[in-house]
């Protein structure tokens, strides 16, 4: 192996050279070369960048995939440049012990039927979820790790070799400082000393390691205000990142909006089905169930607008206005199975077979056979309508 002597040597002589005035700042021994305001602000801000990209990435991770030990072999897979395997989702695993354990119970009994439906609505849940993970992955997680992998990479390069120049700069004005000094002195011995003539050669000595010194600042000087530069642009660059960062935001928040609008669709028609079998089981009790405690989702997408329709029947389905009131009037309410409820925000009766209702108060309801779980029936007083589920929230 072909070794440059001379380059180790210098190489090594620089190392030294920096080590020293390093430790010599540190222990306050040496001036050190101030950053202006404004690329010390670049500085905090591009360490806070990346310190915060780290922590989402993270726990934007740990929300995706829960399992420390899955997330750590998908991280394998990627170093090694793998495809990483499909993982079955939570959701589908129990859709398949659901269905087996349904076909094992018997498929035609009331818990197996319901089984096999609940199966069907967790799978669908499950697929939806792989859908997410996936699209926040490609559209989230991918940008964030490539500005921590490159970008990041490259400003902390450049960041270090900005220091080795400062420090080399530092050294050169010490050096400077120091042959100044020993000049300025041997100029003042020869004014007071005879001039003999061995004492010329000296002086011709520290003038030129005066000068030396001086060129020596000059090339130290112009290499720093070039690294400078060069980092002070990387750091700028930052505000781009932002813009980058704000946009794979936004694709994810509309990624998890359409997630969730999928499973509350999903778990709204189990829910219908589910009613519609409870009533057909158990006649005459209670079926409605209560929805979270939440407003129902408002947004212009098709996916979120058909998840937040309200899904019970007309009026005119059922009867005329008059007669559905006139029904409703006649009908007692069962001996069992009326339960309290607080109503979460305003609804406004579309017709006189429906009950108005006002945000936290307290209402009687109770549901018919037959009835669609959507609805139950409210009372109030001596008023008597139909009343939505998805704006209660049931007590006891």
């Amino acid at each position: 192996m072909d070794f440059n002597m001379k380059k180790l040597a210098s190489d090594a002589g620089i190392f030294f050279t920096r080590a020293v005035q390093f430790t010599e700042e540190k222990f306050g021994q040496a001036e050190k070369t101030e950053l202006d305001a404004h690329f010390e602000s670049l500085l905090a801000r591009a360490d806070s960048t990346k310190n915060w990209t780290e922590k989402i990435l993270r726990q934007t991770e740990v929300l995706l995939q829960p399992n420390p030990s899955a997330r750590v072999e998908e991280f394998l897979y990627e170093k090694l440049d793998r495809k990483v395997p499909s993982r079955v989702t939570n959701g589908e695993l129990l859709a398949q012990y659901m269905a087996e354990a349904a076909s094992e119970l018997g498929p035609t009994t009331p818990y197996g039927k319901t089984l096999i439906k609940v199966a069907e609505a967790e799978k669908h849940l499950g697929a939806a979820e792989r859908d997410f993970i996936h699209t926040a992955s490609i559209n989230f997680l991918t940008p964030l790790r490539n500005f921590l992998e490159g970008d990041w990479k490259t400003i902390s390069k450049e960041r270090r070799l900005l220091q080795n120049r400062r420090l080399d700069l530092d050294a050169s004005k010490a050096r400077l400082k120091k042959a100044k000094a020993a000049e300025a002195k041997a100029t003042c011995e020869g004014d007071t000393v005879p001039d003999f003539q061995e004492t010329r050669p000296r002086n011709y000595i520290l003038s030129a390691s005066a000068s030396a010194a001086e060129q020596e600042l000059r090339v130290a000087q112009t290499e720093f205000d070039r690294q400078a530069e060069v980092t002070r642009l990387l750091l700028e660059g930052i505000s781009s990142t932002h813009v980058n960062h704000l946009r794979c935001l936004h694709e994810f928040i509309e990624s998890q909006t359409t997630y969730y609008a999928q499973c509350y669709r999903h778990m709204l028609d189990l829910q219908k089905q589910l009613g519609s079998s409870q009533g057909a089981i158990f006649p005459g009790t209670f079926v409605g169930t209560a929805e979270p405690a939440s407003p129902p989702l408002s947004s212009t997408s098709p996916t979120t607008t058909a998840a937040t329709m309200p899904m019970g029947p007309s009026v005119a389905d059922l009867a005329s206005p008059g007669e559905a009131a006139l029904r409703l009037e006649e009908v007692a309410p069962p001996a069992s199975g009326t339960r309290k409820a607080r109503v979460l925000y305003d609804y406004e009766a579309a017709d006189s077979s429906e009950l108005a209702l006002l945000a936290d108060e307290l209402i009687t309801v109770y549901s018919l056979p037959g009835m669609d779980p959507d609805w139950l029936i409210g009372e109030r007083g001596n008023k008597k309508g139909k009343v939505p589920v998805t704006y209660l929230e049931l007590l006891s």
